[in-house]
């Protein structure tokens, strides 16, 4: 019966480090699909598209960030910020090289 016991409770501690681990992956995956995003729309000039990308790629770093604090991430999140102020004032082109500095440091964070 013991067995049993010990048995259920590293499962179960063991799937919720599990859960843990996916949702940080996540939240990563999300943070780069969108960065990715705001690239595109940057090189196509859309500053508010890209703009809106970029938050939400910056929402999901932070989260990816509070689960397990990662200096790729935090180098992300420094990109993805100055990627949206440079997106409100309409500046593309820096804004572009903002997100586009953010993607590589969330492919290193993965």
């Amino acid at each position: 019966m013991q067995v049993k016991v010990i048995a259920l409770a590293a499962s179960l501690l063991f799937g919720a480090y599990g859960a843990a681990q996916a949702a940080e992956a996540s939240h990563a995956a999300q943070a780069l699909e969108h960065a990715n995003a705001a690239v595109t729309h940057g090189e196509a000039k859309h500053a508010d598209v890209l703009t809106q990308h970029a938050e939400e790629a910056l929402k999901h770093a932070e989260a990816g960030q509070k689960e397990k604090a990662n200096p790729h991430l935090e180098q992300g999140i420094t990109h993805l910020k100055a990627a949206i102020e440079h997106g409100k004032m309409g500046h593309a082109d820096v804004a572009t090289g903002h997100a586009k500095d953010a993607v590589t440091h969330l492919k290193a964070a993965q």
